[in-house]
């Protein structure tokens, strides 16, 4: 059994990341940590009560170290600070911003950064494009859950569209994690429909990064728990089938499925699955897509990518059972 640690066991991307790995014939969740220590997870959680009881250690570098493999479900800044001295001693998926822009970029929207060595060393976690890459690495630069949606649902289509396209992103609530703001207030949040961050949303370069393409960037919060639906609008150069684009670049890929309609929240919320549709109304493209912002945006992929590391099935126990109704 591969020896697994989880660091920051606690938040939501946590908790996902047990369920998933509790069914993985490889990988053992030996332990847990937090930035605090001295707590149990089945207390934060007791779903897990007589399913899965551990305590969760205050981080401490050495004990990370002495894992073969280490989930970082950690925010940007702190997880490089553990990378820079994790690197070369364990394999490393890093759930955090910290290691998936060029420095410049990441520098523009987030802090300085202490390990640029490492951003080399880094493979970006979205396996259906870079597949080959994460192979190779022994750190992965786990995607964001908007960015995922996104690139997704635009790599086929990048050399069939101009430059400059609108990103209208709609998110579940879990995607602002456990702390609570003013933002995330159930009062707020409770029959209600907002934009926020537009346009300036740190997700924005990330997406550009990777597509080379500009882009207008808008997230949303919806009324609910999870789930997040991506719909990009681009003008064609040339005329395309877009089912039939799509079916071709995504026909070997068994999370990717094609709908012959928008697709929906639903139909991927507990699952890796990512659906996608697209239309066209004369030289205009509709590119619409759906995730489950805390696996397929997080903790399943993130789980895809370790399995792919140590040279095993890619989707071996990744959920792919829907929470219907």
């Amino acid at each position: 059994m591969i020896k697994t640690a989880i660091v920051g066991a606690s938040g939501y991307t946590g908790l996902e990341l047990i369920k998933i790995l509790l069914n993985h014939p490889h990988f053992e969740i030996n332990s847990l940590f937090g930035s605090e220590g001295g707590e149990r997870i089945e207390e934060i959680y007791p779903s897990l009560k007589g399913v899965f009881e551990k305590e969760i250690q205050k981080a401490d570098i050495k004990k990370i170290a002495s894992h073969d493999l280490v989930f970082l479900a950690v925010p940007h800044k702190t997880a490089m600070g553990l990378v820079k001295e994790l690197y070369g001693k364990t394999k490393i998926v890093d759930f955090s911003a910290d290691y998936r822009l060029h420095q410049k970029n990441y520098e523009d929207y987030y802090c300085p950064h202490i390990d640029p060595v490492n951003l080399e060393n880094s493979a970006y976690g979205l396996p259906e494009i870079f597949r080959e890459y994460i192979k190779k690495s022994s750190l992965i630069a786990n995607p964001g859950c908007y960015p995922t949606a996104t690139i997704l649902g635009l790599y086929p289509f990048i050399e069939y569209i101009e430059d400059g396209v609108f990103v209208d992103a709609k998110s579940g609530v879990s995607g602002a994690g456990k702390k609570l703001s003013s933002t995330t207030h159930f009062v707020k949040d409770n029959e209600n429909f907002f934009a926020y961050n537009p346009i300036k949303h740190r997700h924005s370069i990330e997406i550009k990064e990777k597509t080379a393409l500009n882009v207008t960037f808008v997230p949303q919060l919806l009324p609910i728990t999870r789930g997040m639906q991506v719909s990009v609008y681009a003008k064609l150069k040339k005329d395309i089938e877009p089912l039939e684009i799509l079916k071709e670049t995504y026909k070997n890929e068994k999370f990717i499925r094609i709908s012959e309609k928008p697709v929906e929240i639903k139909n991927v919320a507990g699952s890796h699955f990512c659906d996608i549709f697209a239309a066209k109304n004369g030289n205009m493209l509709f590119i619409n897509s759906v995730i489950d912002n805390l696996l397929r945006g997080a903790s399943s992929q993130a789980v895809a990518n370790a399995n792919l590391m140590f040279g095993f099935d890619e989707g071996l126990a990744l959920p792919k059972i829907t929470y219907v109704p």
